[in-house]
């Protein structure tokens, strides 16, 4: 098999799945609403069961649900009859996982959830099937072939299953209002946490500021740039920002002004400078500072006071970048 072969067949896979999936999105119909409103105003969790490469996928789906604001667990079908249905509450929703809707591991667990009264979603390629005909919500996640040549490995179907969660997830997500604090709540470890959790208060400089008044002279600024990292603020009498002197303006003060150092500050600041709030999140201190090719910014409190200076490398530092 040549290389152009085998780069045909990977594309010929990704192809059948895209294609896949858009015969699956238009089919999203009322049931999808019925069951995001179920989820949302159900008391009880959310129960995710079944079996092989279905169970896989709902495996993810109940970490997706729990990871974002809706409490979810998964179930194993032959343990939930051996002992651990015995974690289904009358309140939950149950979603059950399965192409044919005849997996036969999953079918009595589906007549013991309805002796108990439990609400069932089901996510299934058949419609008529008989998980479909017990469920109170069918999604439907036909599909033409799978991706396999054979047609028997699963891999489509389970394409098509995994994006069915995450859009439930993600709706649910947004039907609970769920917010960034909330998921950084959820994710404190790792990178994402540190992206999340980092307020700017956190790694701003707060000893020794970098701070002249408007009637100060350059040559006072050129000895706070040298030692305060490249930017200075010019603050009034009660330390709000009027302005922000840096390495660059210097640069180009130098280069068209000969002796420029008995210059007053207030000539050359930027009068609209751009500043961050000590509670804000450190990476949206990052997004400004990218977007505006800027290296520091004044840190002000809710009097709109100077209280710290915060820098791009100490952000990128403590890991918001």
């Amino acid at each position: 098999m040549s290389a152009a072969d085998v780069i045909e067949r990977g594309r010929r896979v990704i192809r059948l799945e895209r294609e896949a999936l858009a015969e699956v999105e238009c089919r999203l119909d009322d049931a999808f609403a019925r069951a995001v409103e179920l989820i949302a105003t159900s008391k009880g969790r959310v129960i995710v069961a079944g079996v092989g490469k279905s169970g896989l996928i709902g495996r993810k789906l109940a970490a997706t649900l729990t990871s974002t604001g809706t409490p979810a667990t998964f179930l194993h079908p032959v343990e939930g009859l051996h002992g651990d249905l015995g974690i289904v509450g009358p309140a939950d929703v149950v979603i059950l996982l399965s192409k044919s809707g005849e997996t036969p591991e999953l079918l009595p667990l589906v007549e013991q959830l309805r002796r108990l009264g439990v609400h069932i979603v089901a996510i299934t390629g058949e419609r008529e099937s008989t998980l479909a005909r017990h469920a109170d919500v069918v999604l439907d996640t036909w599909v033409r072939e799978e991706a396999c040549p054979y047609d028997l490995a699963p891999t489509t179907s389970t394409t098509a299953a995994l994006v069915m969660g995450d859009a439930l997830a993600i709706t649910l997500l947004e039907r609970k209002g769920f917010k960034r604090e909330d998921f950084a709540r959820l994710h404190p470890g790792g990178s994402l946490g540190k992206k999340l959790l980092t307020r700017v208060q956190d790694v701003m400089v707060t000893d020794k500021l970098p701070m002249l008044p408007p009637t100060a002279t350059m040559r006072e600024a050129v000895v706070l740039l040298a030692e305060r990292r490249g930017t200075v603020a010019i603050v009034d009498d009660e330390r709000h920002v009027v302005g922000v002197v840096t390495a660059g303006d210097l640069t180009r003060l130098m280069e068209r002004e000969e002796n420029f150092l008995h210059i007053p500050v207030s000539r050359v600041m930027n009068q609209a400078p751009k500043v961050a709030r000590a509670d804000e999140l450190g990476s949206a201190a990052v997004y400004r500072m990218e977007q505006f090719g800027i290296m520091a910014m004044p840190v002000l409190d809710g009097d709109a006071r100077m209280i710290g200076m915060v820098h791009l490398h100490d952000l990128m530092r403590a890991g918001v970048v």
